[in-house]
């Protein structure tokens, strides 16, 4: 029953961030609520409703037509617009920052909710058609349905101009940034809380029984109750030798076990992990330190030349680098008191050297940027860390900034500019 529910919990995680997800939950919701109207207006809903207010119902059979023909033309144009600005979104956000967001803007809720509601209206209006005779009087005629169809579209404009106003903001570097941030923030806080307990020891793993994933695929999701269950049953310690995040290889090491296990455990355990071939910032903020960084190398690429949006993709990458220094570098899972499972993880140490190592090589020519990484790598300096190799780490970055910099700069006044930045 657990597999069976991880299997469900992974198959919908996976669809949901597709474009067409909520677009054909709607659209088949539109065509159920146009089979509902068939039925009232069978039993008569439209006759009552004239009974008591009459101006509400169309008194034409010819009118209706022509009232929901053009409702229906104008949403299909409507929405060809906006599918096409959805995708104008997804090109100029690949072209000019990075292609690392089109997972992110693509399963953005909004956009596919108004999708939906134009499919929706759509397929109402066109079943509640085939359901209007011309020659029907005024109380044969399902004039409900054919208000609804109206107000439908009315909606539909509505979310049309909602739709502008949402695109417009959505394509705008500041906010596509706050986002990643937000969701990396609250994905590192959801972290750090769990880790309050976790402070055991976890044995040397280099002699323990090796397993094989049997699969590939990015390790997105982990059912960690289940699988403390399952080392609990069996009275071992288990340890997943690749973070999260990272692409597993079919048949590299992923599982080591401190008791060898049978091939179904084995394989219970696999099933309660999620392997998906896209990467989201709500299952992995190390994604978020990836796609902020590439946003501020390609604004200063030659080709771009932003070193505004540059700058802001630092600010943001301060703020999480000093939150991602109060999480400790050990991934141990605690059940009971006892330290039973451990997921391996990217250190402090090597998300920094990820970040700085793609912005020293665009940046240190430009003596702006080297000043605005120093006060980054400063201001990181001077901020709590959970553990006391973190300030050597962002010291010794500082120092290759430093050496790298002197070497690209032709003036000597920005060498002497970095160098009291570097010592204040």
């Amino acid at each position: 029953m657990k597999k069976l529910f991880i299997r469900i919990f992974d198959f919908f995680n996976t669809i949901e961030s597709k474009i067409a997800f909520y677009p054909t939950l709607l659209a088949f919701s539109g065509f159920l609520v146009a089979l509902l109207m068939i039925y009232l207006e069978q039993q008569g809903i439209s006759r009552k409703i004239m009974d008591v207010f009459p101006l509400l119902m169309v008194e034409d059979g010819d009118t209706a037509l022509t009232v929901l023909s053009a409702c229906l033309g104008g949403l299909i144009s409507l929405m060809v617009f906006s599918f096409s600005m959805v995708m104008l979104l997804l090109s100029q956000a690949s072209n000019n920052y990075s292609p690392r967001l089109l997972p992110g803007l693509i399963s953005d809720k909004r956009h596919q909710l108004i999708l939906g509601i134009y499919l929706a209206t759509i397929l109402y209006n066109i079943f509640t058609l085939f359901s209007i005779e011309p020659s029907e009087d005024k109380y044969t005629l399902p004039g409900f349905s054919v208000l609804l169809g109206i107000a439908f579209t009315i909606l539909c404009l509505v979310a049309f101009i909602y739709f502008i106003h949402n695109i417009s903001q959505s394509i705008q570097i500041n906010n596509i940034l706050e986002n990643i941030f937000h969701d990396a923030e609250k994905r590192l806080q959801k972290l750090i809380k769990s880790e309050e307990n976790s402070n055991k020891n976890f044995p040397n793993t280099e002699n323990w029984y090796e397993y094989k994933a049997g699969r590939s695929g990015y390790f997105q999701n982990i059912s960690t109750k289940n699988i403390l269950n399952i080392c609990d049953e069996e009275k071992t310690k288990i340890y997943i030798t690749v973070p999260k995040g990272f692409f597993v290889l079919k048949n590299g090491i992923f599982i080591k076990s401190e008791k060898k296990l049978d091939e179904k455990v084995v394989d219970a355990i696999i099933s309660n992990i999620s392997f998906a071939r896209g990467e989201l910032v709500q299952d992995n903020y190390l994604l978020a330190f990836k796609q902020i960084a590439e946003i501020a190398v390609k604004a200063m690429s030659p080709g771009i030349n932003d070193p505004g949006t540059a700058i802001n993709a630092i600010d943001y990458l301060t703020e999480l680098l000093a939150l991602r220094m109060q999480k400790r570098d050990n991934g141990i899972i605690v059940h009971d008191e006892k330290a039973l499972l451990k997921i391996a993880i990217v250190s402090f140490k090597e998300v920094v050297y990820n970040v700085m190592a793609s912005l020293r090589t665009y940046c240190k020519h430009d003596p702006i940027m080297v000043e605005k990484l120093l006060w980054m790598l400063k201001y990181l300096e001077r901020q709590p860390a959970a553990q006391e190799n973190y300030h050597a780490v962002i010291k010794e970055e500082m120092e290759t900034l430093l050496k790298q910099a002197k070497k690209a700069f032709d003036s000597n006044k920005d060498v002497v500019s970095i160098e009291n930045i570097a010592s204040d």
